[in-house]
């Protein structure tokens, strides 16, 4: 299977070095450096990941993502120079998968896009097949399925990135236990991902609007403060 990869980027010298290596080591790229451009490009011919600038002219990136997330939820890395911490969690918050500061390595970058997608391909040999795992998971109004990477509330669905929603299936497997911050990191994230715990807040956060967008007393998903979270289930 070879991976389809859209990067944008309005520095050139990056688009060129990130294209060659991703090719290189077997992914096809598309590329721009226009980011109005690769909005419209990820809406018409969707990738499996998007590798993406923060900082461009006319469309930045956080503002590209946000409007991505209204209709997809492809897996999204971050390239950015902002290096404060305030910036990579407003990406996180805003739906990215993951992010690398600049300068960085490509041996770096290919090792994180290789994990966001390993995380986003069901068929990957770190994750059972849904027939090995058995039917979806139904806990009172929330359905998941596991093979497709699908969330509904009341049988509406449900937008989340992967990431979303492995948080989700560690959390409902158990109803009432509680999960911490550094189980659900674990569920999240490769290993060779480095983020902190509090990025889990802001998955949390998110994932908490998605579903009140849908069901206004949504309040399944419990914080235990100093220790974490759980799902507290319904019954319908």
């Amino acid at each position: 299977m070879i991976y389809r990869i859209t990067l944008i980027d309005d520095d050139l010298n990056i688009l060129t070095s990130v294209s060659m290596a991703l090719e290189t080591e077997g992914f096809a790229v598309r590329r721009h450096s226009d980011a109005q451009m690769g909005l419209k490009d990820l809406l018409d011919f969707p990738p499996d990941l998007v590798v993406l600038d923060i900082k461009m002219p006319r469309l930045d990136g956080l503002e590209l993502l946000r409007r991505l997330r209204r209709r997809s939820s492809l897996p999204v890395i971050f390239l950015t120079s902002r290096d404060q911490e305030s910036d990579q969690l407003a990406g996180l918050r805003e739906g990215a998968d993951d992010y690398i500061t600049k300068p960085f390595s490509l041996d770096l970058l290919i090792q994180r896009v290789r994990a966001v997608l390993r995380r986003s391909d069901n068929v990957s040999l770190n994750k059972p097949k849904a027939n090995e795992e058995g039917a979806s998971i139904k806990r009172g109004k929330l359905t998941l399925d596991p093979a497709r990477y699908l969330c509904q509330w009341s049988e509406k669905p449900i937008p989340v990135t992967v990431t979303e929603f492995l948080l989700i299936e560690a959390l409902v497997k158990h109803p009432g236990h509680v999960k911490s911050r550094d189980q659900l990191l674990d569920a999240g994230y490769d290993h060779d991902t480095f983020v902190d715990d509090r990025t889990i807040d802001s998955h949390i956060k998110r994932i908490r609007k998605k579903f009140k967008a849908v069901d206004t007393n949504f309040a399944q998903i419990e914080t235990l403060y100093g220790v974490g979270y759980r799902f507290v289930e319904v019954k319908t």
